[in-house]
């Protein structure tokens, strides 16, 4: 017997590989010292004088099966990236390198490079390096056509410039970022509502979505680094930020609270995202649920002090919803207002 009689293909996975790699030096920089294939990714730190490595470790969770379901797989590998660069950003820190796992049943020619290319187009946009991965192919444990995607990136921040929350007060404000759709959180939730309840076609809009249902929840998670960039150079106090993915608003905000603070956000200044709208409709899914699952159109917030507001208006920041919430000296659970 061979390999390949057992359900893996080591020519196959050579040759995905191989043309996966153009991808993956577009994203090297002159800190890459390692080549494609060596057993580990060097990155040179050298000129930081007092710097901080920040990781975190992700997946895109069953975002997949859409992908599985509409065979795209060119905007999970982007979701993954931009996904991990913001949660790191939420504590200052930029991204240095991105590493990924990519975990199948049988490689399909041309899935591995779509991924990949996505991730290396998201790396790009990030100024981040994609040093290295892992391909594992492994009949029997994975189901054919599907695929397990996962990703680990390092950043870096100078110690006293580590954005922790500890520096909010009572009365600073939060500013909500617009978010492109569902991000890469509750997806369980919106295929149970839309696909296995309402049996909605992925291939044609659906309620007031102006693309298709498959186009709009697989539209790829946006990287908050640029915004974020703009607010710092500005000069801007950040006292802190949150990422909106899983657990919404009510989970999230309260994670970078000092104790004796909560927050009541203003939901009435943005309109949700006709996918949000789709999905509480078809679910019958009750609103505090929704804003707990869900981004519901704003991905990213940003606390700063209340005089230092005008200043963040006048960059015209073209994703700022607005001021979406205040920070309040109580006990207790982040509330919704009308």
């Amino acid at each position: 017997m061979k390999y390949r009689d057992s359900g893996v293909d080591i020519d196959q996975a050579s040759k995905a590989l191989k043309s996966a790699g153009e991808s993956v030096r577009s994203t090297w920089n002159s800190r890459v010292l390692s080549q494609l294939g060596a057993f580990g990714g060097l990155f040179d730190l050298a000129g930081f004088e007092n710097p901080v490595l920040v990781s975190s470790i992700d997946g895109v969770g069953t975002k997949l099966k859409l992908a599985f379901m509409t065979g795209r797989h060119d905007t999970v590998g982007a979701c993954l990236v931009n996904h991990c660069v913001n949660d790191i950003l939420v504590q200052g820190a930029k991204p240095l390198f991105f590493l990924d796992y990519f975990g199948t049943g049988r490689l399909t020619p041309g899935v591995l490079e779509d991924v990949v290319a996505g991730m290396a187009r998201a790396c790009k946009e990030n100024g981040c390096a994609l040093i290295g991965g892992e391909t594992a192919e492994m009949p029997g444990f994975y189901t054919d056509e599907e695929y397990d995607l996962a990703g680990c990136i390092v950043g870096i921040v100078d110690r006293e410039k580590v954005v922790d929350g500890s520096r909010i007060r009572e009365g600073d404000l939060l500013l909500g970022l617009a978010s492109t759709g569902l991000h890469t959180n509750g997806f369980s939730l919106a295929r149970k509502a839309l696909i296995e309840v309402a049996e909605l076609p992925l291939d044609e809009p659906a309620g007031d979505l102006q693309v298709n249902l498959g186009d709009a929840l697989l539209a790829v998670h946006r990287s908050y680094l640029p915004h974020v960039a703009e607010i710092d150079q500005a000069e801007v106090p950040i006292k802190g930020m949150v990422h909106l993915t899983g657990g919404g608003f009510l989970d999230n905000i309260p994670r970078i609270l000092p104790e004796g603070l909560s927050v009541t956000v203003d939901t009435s200044v943005w309109t949700p995202l006709p996918i949000f709208d789709l999905i509480a409709e078809k679910g019958e899914v009750e609103r505090e649920e929704m804003y707990r699952v869900f981004n519901m159109g704003v991905g990213y917030v940003v606390v700063i002090d209340p005089a230092d507001l005008p200043r963040v208006e006048a960059l015209n920041l073209p994703d700022l919803v607005g001021v979406v919430g205040r920070v309040e000296r109580r006990e207790g659970p982040v509330l919704l207002s009308d």
